[in-house]
C-alpha cells in the first residue's frame, strides 16, 4: 500500500523515537516524507529500544528526510523553538502527529499526583500545546492535519472505574479532536483521531500489561497504515473523525489482516475504549 501524496510532505511527529510514533515515522518516509522526530530519547535506554538519532537513520534509509529534535512536549519553549526549527529546516510544515503519551492504569487511590500530573501534561496539555502552536504554520498547507493518537469517546462507566486518571488524559486528547476539529475547520485543517481495534505490540503494552496479552498483539504496522490512510485523505472533507485502524483499512479495501499478527492464529487482545 503506497500513496505519493505524502511525498515532500513535512510531518511533525511527537514520541517517535519508538513505538507506534517510529512505525508512522517510516510509514511515512517511505512515501518520500520530511520527518521532524519530536522526542526526549537522546541516549539508550537500558531496556527501551530506540533514540530520536536511531530513527532519523532508519527515516534516511527508508527513503525519507530526518530531523532529530530533542523536545520534552511539556515544555512550551522547546515545543516552540522545535517547530521553529522545522520551518527554518524544511520550509513548511503539513502535518502534526500527537503520539506521545503516558501511562498509568492505577485505581483513584493508587495514582501518585506526580503520575497523574505527568499523564494529564503528556497526553492533555501537550496535544492542547502542540496544536497551537502548528495551527498558524498549518494553515500555508494544500492538505494540513493533525493526527491524535487517542480513543473514540465513550461515556460507559467501566472505562472510567479503574483507571479514572487514564482515561481522563486520553479522553482528554479525544476531545481536542472534537473541539479543534470544528474550530478550524473553515481553514481546511483537518483534525481527527486514530486508535487501535487490538494491542499493539509495544513497549507500553510490554511493561504494563501481562505477557499473554502482549503475545496477543498486532504489530504497529497496521496503526501506520491507517495513519497514511488518514493523512492521504482530502483536509477539507475528512475531519473530526475517530477512527478505529482495521475498521479504517477495510473501508479502504484491506481484506486479510494476517500480516498485522504477532503470532499467527493467536486470539487478538482487544485494546482499552472499545466495546
Amino acid at each position: 500500500m503506497t500513496n505519493t501524496l505524502l511525498k515532500d510532505k513535512v510531518i511533525f511527529i511527537t514520541g517517535a523515537s519508538r513505538g507506534i510514533g517510529r512505525e508512522i515515522a517510516l510509514r511515512c518516509a517511505r512515501e518520500g516524507a520530511k520527518i521532524v522526530i519530536a522526542a526526549k530519547s537522546v541516549e539508550p535506554h537500558p531496556t527501551l529500544q530506540g533514540t530520536i538519532y536511531t530513527v532519523a537513520e532508519e527515516i534516511e534509509k527508508a527513503g525519507g528526510k530526518a530531523l532529530p529534535l530533542q523536545v520534552d512536549v511539556r515544555d512550551e519553549d522547546a515545543v516552540s523553538q522545535a517547530i521553529a526549527k522545522t520551518i527554518k529546516t524544511f520550509g513548511g510544515l503539513d502535518v502534526l502527529i500527537n503520539n506521545a503519551s503516558a501511562i498509568h492504569l492505577g485505581s483513584t487511590l493508587d495514582i501518585p499526583m506526580k503520575r497523574f500530573d505527568l499523564i494529564f501534561d503528556v497526553n492533555v496539555r501537550a496535544t492542547f500545546m502542540c496544536s497551537k502552536l502548528c495551527v498558524p504554520h498549518l494553515k500555508n498547507s494544500t492538505n494540513p492535519h493533525i493526527l491524535n493518537l487517542s480513543p473514540p469517546l465513550n461515556m460507559n462507566a467501566k472505562w472510567f472505574k479503574d483507571h479514572l486518571a487514564y482515561t481522563m488524559s486520553k479522553y482528554g486528547m479525544s476531545m481536542c479532536t472534537l473541539g479543534m476539529a470544528e474550530e478550524f475547520k473553515s481553514a481546511g485543517i483537518a483534525v481527527n483521531s486514530l486508535w487501535p481495534k487490538t494491542l499493539i505490540a509495544t513497549a507500553a503494552i510490554s511493561v504494563n500489561f501481562p505477557k499473554e496479552m502482549y503475545e496477543a498483539s498486532r504489530k504497529p504496522s497496521i496503526v501506520a497504515d491507517a495513519a497514511v490512510a488518514i493523512l492521504t485523505s482530502n483536509s477539507h472533507e475528512v475531519t473530526g473523525h475517530f477512527f478505529v485502524d482495521e475498521v479504517l483499512l477495510r473501508e479502504r479495501g484491506v481484506k486479510d489482516f494476517s500480516a498485522y499478527s504477532l503470532h499467527e492464529n493467536t486470539q487478538l487482545f482487544p485494546d482499552l475504549f472499545l466495546e
